[in-house]
């Protein structure tokens, strides 16, 4: 038996340059993952899930052994089950009921006149074989209340929570009736949250033309990509305080967990439907009410009215709920020097259909980039860090998989990940971009630098989107994919690459198959090899121990423009208090740029695995920890980081600095109890500040 000294001793330590590792990926093999991951639909916790798992774990091992059959030292792969509850499709039903009058020509299939049934699944296509799979569903969103509705219908626009207000303001009652609204402007689930906050009895969801159909191009598959009028997008309802399995908040859940009551759990009560546009247009044509204000009409060639008295809807939606078990998939390549510290790499495996574009599109790239540091290490070259490579079971359900993950070692993980890289349907066209913790934005441009751009040609960073001085942009990481309990739980630094700009949409559609992927976003997986390019440059920069993985520089900068931001809305609030504490955050985190530069520089010059004199390189991990608040935040104790959470009323959307933002947007000017929320939210912050300041070595003696 080897011993983990032995083994590093034996070791030709040569880590990989990013210049090297980002210009593996291959096409072909690009190509032959993808079409052995879409062959067939993989819903988390069916049978198509099992299947997918296990190839996946299949992949995984392949990797670990050479042509002649001899294993990888220090590779493993690892199977994670977990048991979460998860939703299933029963049935469902939609249909348009009026007066004989307004439907003539309509007669159900049981004889009713004056009934037009909708689509609620999308039709076989003959270009593509694989939409006839018989395990395709209904569409659906899942976690959607069991029951009949029928009522009146109002369109709700997005169904946002102005969107609601502004119902109010125009005189529509929305208690008692099924909302029509259409995707965008926020998470489908808070369309549902609201909707039923407001009295509806249903709701029913469309993808409109204008958003991602016809009136963005050519549809699929008639010369295009985009949504044609039978198109569906299923997607989860869940808005829970929390990511990850809705039993069991904070623990993992295994088989025998200890586990929430799950009529406890504030789950959508009314029946939610998904229908194309198709759908909706027969609708909305039929719609004789108030015209809907003009910023709230779409793509459809029909008036958009608020409501209908003589129109009515009626929809059934029946489903399941169980405990069901799926899994993560995880491979780890043992580091060379610090093996104790780990680069994540991961993206989900789940589909709501074939899921060749969302997940696979990410999927794929994750496991090239695990194929190509498995294929260095054979040479010896071998990062200093452990890398470790995830495919996440349940995503699309709530975002379980990597959340049960992280709650099932957080502090350890919080001490030992220097960065999780997060690959969600990442390879969509040619157009990089990245959301960016502060703290990695510096190592990852010299990684965007080194990596080459679009089709080989150039670097990735000069096609990387710039700000006016220049240099690469990078956005804030709030929701919606795998990264969340990554950074918003644990506080571990966190990049959300992708690649966009295909002409089309296939979202959770029976249409996002291999047949439509190759032919909107390209057979030639250009798109697919620069995001596992930059992909492994990044593994490449943050796996490499010889200079540092983070700067207090860029935290600081970052942090102070937050405060100003806080500041301008806390002045728009009309709360001068407020306004007054964000300014001196503001001016307190720029006063620590030059002690952060130094800081920078001082980590930069000090040997690997050694402390200088002001603490260096062993307080790099503090700059994102010192962030986490033991509590949560007030309202949503989950989400622990005090930098960021995921938007409370949109879920996809970044809510920056959340605990005070939150207390700034909650607040009633001259309110005691507002004033004394406000107050506790700005202390919190001061605290991180003093705390930056020692780490920073502010106030310390000169050596």
């Amino acid at each position: 038996m080897i011993t983990n000294a032995l083994f590093l001793a034996a070791l030709a330590i040569t880590p990989p340059s990013a210049q090297v590792a980002s210009r593996l990926p291959d096409a072909k093999s690009l190509g032959a993952l993808h079409t052995q991951l879409a062959s067939e639909p993989h819903v988390a916790g069916t049978a198509g899930d099992a299947r997918t798992i296990e190839r996946l774990a299949a992949l995984f091992r392949a990797m670990g052994v050479d042509a002649n059959g001899a294993p990888l030292e220090g590779f493993e792969v690892e199977v994670q089950e977990f048991f979460p509850l998860l939703a299933r499709p029963v049935r469902a039903k939609l249909e348009i009921v009026a007066p004989v009058e307004l439907l003539p020509q309509a007669v159900t299939s049981e004889g009713r006149r004056g009934v037009l049934s909708l689509g609620v699944t999308e039709p076989n296509l003959a270009i593509d074989p694989a939409t006839a799979h018989p395990d395709l569903d209904i569409a659906w969103n899942a976690w959607s209340g069991s029951g009949v509705a029928e009522a009146g219908v109002i369109y709700v626009n997005y169904g946002r929570r102005e969107d609601f207000a502004r119902l109010a303001e125009l005189g529509i009652d929305p208690k008692g009736k099924i909302a029509l609204a259409r995707y965008g402007g926020n998470f489908r689930g808070y369309k549902a949250k609201f909707a039923e906050e407001v009295g509806c009895v249903g709701l029913v969801i469309f993808t409109d033309p204008a958003d991602s159909g016809a009136t963005r191009g050519k549809t699929w598959p008639d010369g295009g990509g985009w949504a044609n009028p039978e198109c569906i997008q299923r997607g989860s309802l869940l808005t829970l305080p929390y990511s990850g399995d809705p039993l069991t908040p904070g623990v993992f859940a295994s088989k025998d967990a200890r586990r929430l009551d799950p009529s406890a759990l504030k789950l959508p009560k009314i029946p939610v439907q998904p229908i194309g546009y198709g759908a909706a247009q027969q609708i909305l044509a039929r719609m004789k009410g108030p015209e809907a204000p003009k910023e709230w009409r779409g793509g459809l060639s029909c008036p958009y009215a608020l409501s209908d008295e003589n129109l009515r809807l009626r929809m059934e939606v029946e489903q399941t709920r169980e405990v069901t078990r799926t899994a993560n998939v995880i491979a780890r390549l043992r580091g060379a020097t610090r093996p104790d510290e780990e680069v994540i790499v991961g993206a989900h495996h789940d589909a709501w259909c074939f899921g060749a574009a969302d997940p696979l599109a990410g999927t794929i790239c994750m496991l090239e980039s695990a194929q190509n540091f498995c294929e260095l290490a054979r040479r010896g070259q071998r990062l200093d860090r452990t890398l470790v490579f995830c495919a996440w079971g349940a995503e699309e359900y709530g975002i379980f998989g990597s959340s049960e993950f992280v709650e099932k070692d957080r502090d350890a993980l919080t001490e030992r990940a220097v960065a999780y890289i997060n690959l969600d349907m990442a390879a969509m066209g040619l157009k990089p971009g990245a959301g960016v913790s502060p703290t990695l934005r510096a190592r990852v441009d010299q990684a965007i630098a080194a990596a080459p751009g679009p089709r080989g040609e150039g670097t990735a960073l000069e096609a990387w989107g710039k700000d006016a001085a220049g240099q690469p942009t990078y956005g804030d990481l709030g929701g919606g994919s795998d990264h969340v309990g990554f950074w918003c739980h644990a506080g571990v630094p966190s990049i959300m690459l992708s690649a966009g700009g295909g002409e089309g949409v296939s979202y959770h559609s029976n249409y996002d198959t291999v047949a439509w992927y190759r032919a909107v976003v390209g057979d030639d997986y250009a798109s697919a090899r620069l995001v596992t390019g930059i992909t492994n440059a990044l593994v490449a920069e943050f796996g490499n121990a010889s200079a540092p993985h983070a700067s207090a520089e860029r935290l600081v900068t970052d942090a102070a423009e937050q405060a100003r931001r806080l500041a301008k809305l806390a002045s728009a609030q009309g709360l001068p208090s407020a306004e007054l504490d964000c300014s001196r955050l503001a001016e307190g985190f720029e006063k620590l740029r030059e002690p952060a530069r130094r800081f920078d520089q001082r980590s930069a010059s000090v040997a690997t695995g050694e402390r200088d004199a002001d603490g260096g390189r062993a307080d790099l991990g503090q700059l994102s920890s010192l962030w986490l608040r033991a509590g949560g935040l007030p309202s949503r104790p989950w989400f622990r980081n005090l930098y960021a959470a995921t938007d409370r009323y949109s879920g996809y959307g970044t809510s920056s600095w959340p605990m005070l933002r939150e207390a700034i947007e909650d607040a009633k000017p001259n309110d005691p109890a507002s004033q004394a929320q406000l107050e506790a939210a700005a202390g919190a912050y001061f605290q991180v500040l003093r705390r930056l300041e020692d780490v920073l070595g502010v106030g310390r003696p000169s050596a």
